[in-house]
């Protein structure tokens, strides 16, 4: 997007840099401004390694997504989506299963323009948008409920978001509500940042976009992600690099973000 594009009508502040775009430029995307790219450009200097976790973590939910609409999940609640690029969830769900009804949530003006815009429903299913933010999960179960049917599984997809909770007690106990809300054979989809890989690197980048951002965020230990799984069935291998869930190929390479995938019993 040009950083001279009208920005008012949206109220997007193009000076603060927002995850969502520096993710989409990390992606090779063109949906972001001057303030994204240079706090971008600045952590994959840092961190050369970055661009390999966007692409890991892509690529983890379409294979988390296609598992479970083989599953015969039919409903998707997609929190802290970002700007649509390929394989979105919806487009993995509804090629599988066309009947499948997704919500996607973000708070990012842009993201949900661009939600609007191009993130199309097949005619048996729904696709949905909802202007919320993670901190108040009650607003974005109310307003899911108006696409999504809460008696029914629904698979709660978040990617890359806790991390901006950077409260471990607050961050379990969001997403302890959004787990209560969904009914028996439901599945959490759960990935974030680490630094056991390269340490120094993913430290750097968080001192980096905090020093930047107005979303702060945090690394978390495989074991912290692991906790947000509490009393589910976690589906082999378990919490691990996300290119090491389940991966299309045999050679792999670990990541610093790790997640998986669980069914609420």
């Amino acid at each position: 997007m040009s950083d001279t594009a009208p920005t008012t009508r949206l109220g997007i502040d193009t000076s603060v840099p927002q995850s969502a775009r520096v993710w989409n430029y990390w992606l090779g995307g063109k949906d972001n401004f001057a303030a994204d790219r240079q706090i971008g450009d600045r952590i994959r200097a840092a961190n050369p390694h970055i661009a390999e976790i966007a692409l890991a973590q892509r690529a983890f939910l379409v294979r988390a997504v296609t598992h479970l609409a083989h599953a015969g999940v039919r409903q998707f609640l997609d929190i802290g989506t970002g700007l649509p690029t390929a394989d979105n969830t919806h487009q993995v769900a509804q090629t599988l299963a066309p009947e499948s009804r997704i919500v996607y949530v973000d708070h990012d003006p842009l993201v949900l323009a661009h939600a609007r815009a191009l993130l199309t429903s097949t005619a048996d299913g729904a696709t949905d948008y909802i202007d919320a933010d993670l901190t108040d999960p009650e607003s974005i179960l109310s307003r899911a409920a108006d696409t999504l049917d809460f008696d029914q599984p629904v698979a709660l997809i978040l990617l890359g978001v806790t991390a901006h909770l950077t409260d471990d007690i607050q961050a379990y106990a969001i997403v302890r509500r959004l787990v209560d809300a969904v009914p028996a054979g439901s599945y959490l989809a759960l990935c974030d940042d680490t630094n056991v890989i390269h340490p120094a690197p993913m430290d750097d980048m968080v001192r980096q976009w905090n020093a930047s951002g107005e979303n702060p965020r945090v690394n978390r230990t495989p074991d912290t992600i692991a906790g947000f799984f509490h009393g589910l069935e976690l589906l082999e291998p378990g919490v691990v690099s996300v290119t090491r869930w389940r991966p299309d190929t045999a050679h792999t390479v670990d990541v610093d973000d790790f997640g998986g995938l669980a069914r609420k019993p």
